[in-house]
């Protein structure tokens, strides 16, 4: 039964996702509204764009929370194996489950340390410019070159 709902929900998000959907879509919504002056612009008539539109939107919330959940526990999975396999810290597997405080606390934590870390990589560029400009002192200026002898011209 999971699977049978998982294909259909797929199957119906990417046809309802699809630009021919919304052409379709559109049209009705036309037909509808130029179908009004023969239907006098009943509450009937409004009605049945009314009804029709909310249980499409009902079932189709239903359909599209099930694909963002499905979409989503695949992304933290592949995400968890790339932190497992890594050097990454562990601690990131599955914090998509903490708090919204927890998850401000790691976020802060993660901001100081990439300033850190930035510092670090500053100081190295400004240590290995520093140092290639002394590099170029000690060599002195440049030496002039001689033009090298070419080919006579004829």
């Amino acid at each position: 039964m999971d699977k049978l709902f998982a294909r259909f929900a797929s199957a119906t998000a990417r046809i309802t996702g699809s630009p021919l959907a919304f052409l379709a879509c559109v049209l009705l919504v036309v037909v509808w509204a130029a179908s009004g002056p023969i239907f006098k612009f009943s509450e009937t008539w409004q009605l049945v764009i009314n009804t029709g539109t909310t249980i499409i939107t009902f079932l189709m919330v239903f359909l599209i929370q099930n694909t963002q959940n499905r979409d989503g526990a695949a992304v933290q999975t592949k995400l968890d194996e790339l932190i497992r396999a890594s050097d990454a810290e562990n601690a990131f597997m599955g914090i998509e489950k903490l708090t919204d405080r927890e998850l401000e606390r790691l976020h802060a934590h993660c901001t100081k340390t990439a300033a850190r870390s930035q510092a670090l990589l500053d100081r190295a560029a400004a240590e290995r410019e520093a140092r290639g400009m002394a590099r170029s002192a000690k060599a002195g200026p440049p030496k002039p070159t001689r033009p090298r002898p070419g080919p006579a011209a004829a």
